[in-house]
């Protein structure tokens, strides 16, 4: 039998150009790029398109309701004491609670009479709790778990905008991913165990079931953490690389710019921030995805509780204090791979924009890029070595 060439096993093309790998990585992109690449992409883009659609559509309904309450209703005030001022990272964090609390709260409470319970604040009938079965440890959410069983068995809420709490937001960046990921991996989660049990309940109208599923879990708990970075932090960056896969400017630019600015009016004194506090969402959606689709799939942090570490006084005390000789230091402390990885592949894709692109997006890439940066090596917020 004659002996098989290295030819009969290579393409020529490739074969010839072996001794230069970096022609060869290009032969072997253009091979698969048609075939393979650029059909997932398109399926990507289209995927992306329709879950920006869903919750652009569901920021604009949230808009019109409360304005309709605002001029005929009630008055929704932020009365909740925050330590906002303390750092950037926390003025970014009281931008998100806002909205949340005096729109979404609100328009739940408003319109469906339910909303996500949150356990810093609330008073319950006793009947209400027994009837739905009590506190439960299944998920990392326990508040809203509550809140849905609640809801189901016919029990209302009603949120009060004008009492006045305290609460304390996490001022390290540590902290705040812990609390993050519980944040979102415990709704993803909980929606998993109760969606069948949300769609055969007779208690409720259909309506609201609707409302609890669509609105409530898919969009604001799923799809709004899903959508901010596979397509704005990897489809769209990808699309620089495939130019045969275009993304349309209403998508890249209009609706984006649209639900920024729905979401940031609930809080006029930090308007001047608004370019910050897109770039730091950006780099939490990172995260905020990672744990969605843990509690989806129930995986191994499924059930993760970290408690959110609190500084309060103790960091003003603890820099009055002397400090110690050789403080200790662990280098995953400040180093964050994910965010420098995420970073390096917005950066190449704008280098590659500015080198062959047509549509600019390498002013967003470099800007969101450095944003990454920043927080993968732990220059956000407070830090408190071994905190």
């Amino acid at each position: 039998m004659d002996r098989l060439s290295s030819t009969t096993l290579i393409p020529d093309a490739i074969s010839g150009a072996r001794d230069d790998i970096s022609q060869q990585i290009s032969m072997i992109w253009e091979k698969i790029k048609a075939p393979l690449i650029v059909p997932l992409l398109k399926l990507a883009v289209l995927l992306c398109l329709i879950m920006s659609l869903m919750l652009f559509t569901e920021r604009v309904y949230m808009g019109v309701v409360i304005t309709l309450v605002k001029l005929f209703g009630r008055k929704p005030e932020k009365r909740y004491k925050l330590n906002a001022n303390e750092c950037l990272m926390t003025r970014m964090q009281e931008m998100s609670l806002d909205y949340h609390f005096t729109v979404e709260q609100e328009v739940g409470s408003s319109t469906y009479a339910f909303f996500g319970f949150n356990g810093t604040a609330g008073v319950w009938r006793i009947a209400a709790l027994n009837e739905a079965g009590g506190w439960k440890d299944r998920t990392t959410v326990e508040d809203m778990d509550l809140a849905v069983r609640a809801s189901l068995k016919g029990w209302k809420f009603l949120y009060l905008g004008s009492l006045k709490v305290k609460n304390e937001l996490p001022s390290t960046f540590k902290a705040y991913r812990y609390q993050q990921h519980r944040w979102s991996c415990g709704p993803a989660n909980l929606f998993r165990k109760m969606v069948m049990e949300i769609v055969t309940n007779k208690r409720v109208t259909t309506w609201k079931k609707a409302h609890v599923i669509y609105s409530f879990f898919l969009v604001r708990k799923i799809v709004a953490h899903i959508v901010t970075f596979v397509f704005y932090c990897v489809v769209l960056p990808a699309t620089v690389l495939v130019p045969e896969v275009e993304v349309p400017k209403w998508a890249a630019v209009y609706i984006p710019s649209v639900i920024t600015i729905l979401n940031a009016i609930g809080t006029p004194r930090s308007l001047h921030l608004l370019v910050f506090w897109i770039l730091f969402e950006n780099v939490m959606s990172l995260h905020r995805t990672k744990a969605t689709f843990i509690g989806l799939l129930e995986a191994g942090r499924v059930n993760e509780w970290v408690v959110t570490e609190k500084l309060g006084d103790a960091l003003k005390a603890k820099a009055g204090a002397k400090a110690p000789k050789r403080p200790r230091f662990k280098i995953g402390e400040r180093i964050h791979l994910l965010e420098l990885g995420t970073g390096f592949y917005l950066f190449f894709c704008g280098c590659y924009d500015v080198a062959f692109g047509k549509n600019h997006y390498f002013i967003y890439l470099f800007v969101q890029a450095i944003a990454f940066f920043i927080a993968g090596f732990g220059y956000i917020g407070t830090f408190v070595p071994n905190s």
